[in-house]
C-alpha cells in the first residue's frame, strides 16, 4: 500500500494560508499559487466550503468523472497527518501546521493531566469523565486566521451548532444541510464583499457508519454535488473554493489492541491519537522489546516509526513545543484495518487518519 506524506507546501494548510494572506494577514507558510491567482480576480464573494471526509477516494468512487465537483477539480492536495478532523480542520481554521496548534488527533495524552483526552469532547478517552472545561483552551489555545481580517470583505461563518471560535459576529449555525446551503446563498446575495468560511460535517458521518462504497454514501455525495452546483448557478460574481479535511477508506477488519496484555505492559501511556495512527509512549528501557514485539505481532498491518523520525521528516510541519504529545512511536496502518483501544471502541465501516488514500483531497474551484 502506497503511503502519502503530507506536503506542507501543497496541502489543505496552504488553502488557509492563501486565504489568510487574501484577508490581509501575514503568514510564515507557503500559499498556493493556483489559488492565489483565482483570489486575485476580485470576486464580490469568496466562499470556502469544507466537506468533511469528501476526499479524492470517496469522490472517485461515488461520482462520475463528468459530475460537477469532479469536473471542477483543479488540483489534488494532501491532508495533514494524522488525516483526521481534529487535526485537519484546526489547520484549516488557524492556517498553522499540526506541530504549531497541537490538536493532533481525536485522543491526545497530556502528561500534565495524566490522562488521554478526547479533545473535541473535553472528556477522558477511557472513562468518559469530563475534564476542566477550560483545559483545552488554556493548554492548546487556537486563533482563527480570519479573526485578523484586514480586508474590505465581511467575514461570515456557516457552521454546525457545536462549532466554537473567538469570532462572534456573523456566526451562523444550521441543523441540516439544506439550511447550510441556503445560508451560504443568502449571504452571497447581500450587498458588499462577503467572505464565507463554511464547514459541512458530511459525508464523513455517513461514511463512518455505512462505508465509503455504501449506497447511503453514494446518495449523499451525489446530493452534495447537486447542491454545490445549485449554489454556483444561483450566486453571481462568486469564487467557490470547495475541499475536504481528509478522505476515507472502507475498513476490512479490526485489531483488538485492548486485549493485548503484553503490549499494554510495555507502555507508560494508554493508546492515544487515532485508530489508524496510534501513539505509543514506551516504558524506560523497553524500547527494543516493544519494537520487536509490535513488528512481529502487527507488522502485517502497521509500520512502526520512531516519533523523532516523523518529526525530522516534516510529517507534522516542523518541530515545536507540542511534539511531547506524540510519544515515542507512532504506528501507521498501511492496510485498511482499524485498531481498537478499548472494548467499547466503535467499529467503523469507513475510516481515515492514516497515510493511505485518505490523505488525498481535491481543490475544487468554481467561478461565477
Amino acid at each position: 500500500m502506497k503511503l502519502i506524506k503530507p506536503d506542507f507546501e501543497h496541502s489543505i494548510l496552504n488553502i488557509s494560508t492563501s486565504l489568510s494572506k487574501f484577508l490581509g494577514n501575514e503568514t510564515n507558510y507557503a500559499t498556493l499559487p493556483i489559488l492565489d491567482e483565482f483570489l486575485s480576480h476580485g470576486k464580490k464573494n469568496v466562499v470556502l466550503l469544507i466537506l468533511d471526509g469528501c476526499g479524492i477516494n470517496p469522490l472517485n468512487i461515488n461520482l462520475d468523472k463528468d459530475s460537477f465537483l469532479r469536473k471542477h477539480i483543479v488540483d489534488t492536495l494532501t491532508s495533514t497527518f494524522p488525516s483526521t478532523t481534529t487535526n485537519a480542520t484546526t489547520s484549516y481554521m488557524t492556517a498553522l501546521p499540526p506541530i504549531e496548534h497541537g490538536w493532533f488527533g481525536w485522543s491526545v495524552y497530556f502528561s500534565d493531566a495524566n490522562r488521554a483526552i478526547d479533545i473535541y469532547k473535553a472528556s477522558d478517552s477511557y472513562t468518559g469523565e469530563p475534564v476542566d472545561k477550560d483545559f483545552m483552551s488554556k493548554r492548546l489555545p487556537i486563533k482563527s486566521f480570519y479573526a485578523g481580517n484586514k480586508s474590505d470583505y465581511t467575514v461570515n461563518k456557516v457552521v454546525p451548532i457545536y462549532f466554537k471560535d473567538e469570532v462572534k459576529e456573523n456566526h451562523y449555525t444550521f441543523n441540516g444541510l439544506e439550511e447550510m446551503f441556503s445560508q451560504i446563498k443568502n449571504i452571497c446575495d447581500r450587498n458588499g464583499k462577503q467572505f464565507i468560511y463554511a464547514y459541512c460535517p458530511e459525508p464523513d458521518s455517513t461514511m463512518h457508519e455505512n462505508g465509503v462504497t455504501s449506497e447511503k454514501a453514494k446518495k449523499l455525495i451525489e446530493y452534495l454535488n447537486s447542491k454545490v452546483e445549485w449554489l454556483a448557478n444561483g450566486c453571481s460574481d462568486t469564487l467557490f473554493i470547495v475541499s475536504a479535511d481528509h478522505g476515507q477508506v472502507d475498513i476490512d477488519g479490526y485489531l483488538e489492541f485492548y486485549k493485548d496484555e503484553h503490549l499494554i505492559s510495555l507502555l507508560e501511556w494508554p493508546f492515544s491519537l487515532e485508530p489508524r495512527a496510534v501513539c505509543f509512549k514506551v516504558k524506560a528501557g523497553k524500547g527494543k522489546e516493544f519494537e520487536d514485539y509490535f513488528n512481529k505481532t502487527y507488522g502485517d498491518n502497521f509500520v512502526l516509526y520512531p516519533t523523532k523520525q516523523l518529526l525530522e521528516e516534516n510529517y507534522f510541519g516542523g518541530r515545536g513545543k507540542n511534539e511531547e504529545l506524540l510519544g515515542d512511536y507512532i504506528g501507521v496502518c498501511y492496510t485498511h484495518k482499524q485498531a481498537l483501544f478499548k472494548e467499547e471502541s466503535h467499529r467503523f465501516k469507513g475510516h481515515h487518519t492514516s497515510l493511505t488514500e485518505e490523505m488525498e483531497v481535491p481543490l475544487i474551484i468554481v467561478e461565477t
